[in-house]
């Protein structure tokens, strides 16, 4: 049996602050502790591991040679310890989980987020709401949904960025584009930010348009795209072997990047949601 005394990992993460934030101060800050506290923590981690972790270097502290080696070995007993207690947490996630999510993502990324939650919280059971993102913004403000996926941006909203993707016009493979003639817009009705990013831009750059099909979902658009009816504008996820896409060399104006947000409501105390939210967030490294 090991003689050897136990790392207070509590120390070890001060520890961490203290060469973070290059200073005792400001390491104090960042861990609501007083100065004192921290220089208190570093003298008992000293002790502990029988060896100067800092020496002085004029009116500054840096790590000796020891203290270089103990950050590998706390930043890694941490980052075990947190990825320990977070896999037993989130195995202990059950309940309902709604989401909502536009279809033009459907197979794309949202596929990845539900395979995340599925292998972290496998207790936990999934609701998905496929539609159009203003109206399932509409949901979650109401309450019908847990979170959502959206293109729209909402300051009363709490979330992040998953994705940013570029927006192209998009048409049939056998579709004929004929830059003599109006273009034939295939549409979706208001509310839509592809219809405005659309609009606008060939409204700026002169080029004339008529509306050949107008749809209320993604299903109609990619029906009336593959069918060779005209040209849509949608976010790459859209794009399937049997489409192509125009550009300027086609006499065609460039388009707006489109931005996929994740959305919870900023007063959700629900304990599922608020770490189902965090689970996801870690999955995509923030």
């Amino acid at each position: 049996m090991s003689t050897l005394p136990t790392l207070d990992l509590e120390l070890l993460r001060t520890f961490i602050a203290v060469v973070d934030h290059h200073s005792f101060a400001e390491a104090g800050t960042h861990l609501n502790r007083t100065q004192s506290s921290v220089t208190q923590h570093m003298q008992r981690l000293e002790q502990q591991v029988g060896v100067n972790l800092f020496e002085k270097h004029g009116r500054q502290k840096r790590l000796t040679e020891a203290g270089l080696q103990l950050l590998r070995h706390a930043r890694h007993m941490l980052s075990m310890n947190d990825e320990a207690l977070s896999s037993l947490r989130e195995n202990s996630l059950s309940g309902v989980l709604r989401i909502g999510s536009p279809h033009d993502i459907a197979d794309t990324i949202l596929p990845p987020i539900l395979s995340h939650i599925a292998r972290s919280a496998p207790r936990l059971r999934l609701e998905i709401d496929v539609g159009r993102s203003p109206f399932l913004m509409e949901d979650l403000h109401r309450g019908k949904v847990d979170m959502v996926i959206s293109t729209r941006e909402d300051p009363n909203l709490e979330g992040f960025a998953l994705r940013t993707s570029p927006v192209w016009w998009i048409c049939s493979a056998q579709y004929l584009h004929n830059p003599s003639e109006p273009l034939p817009l295939i549409l979706v009705d208001e509310p839509s930010i592809y219809r405005r990013y659309a609009l606008e831009a060939l409204e700026r750059a002169n080029i004339p348009w008529r509306q050949a099909y107008l749809a209320s979902n993604l299903i109609g658009i990619k029906a009336a795209t593959r069918a060779g009816l005209g040209v849509t504008a949608r976010s790459m996820e859209m794009l399937g072997p049997d489409m192509r896409v125009l550009g300027e060399t086609d006499g065609l104006p460039r388009l707006p990047d489109v931005t996929y947000h994740l959305w919870i409501r900023p007063n959700t105390v629900n304990p599922l949601v608020r770490r189902a939210y965090q689970l996801i967030r870690s999955s995509q490294g923030l």
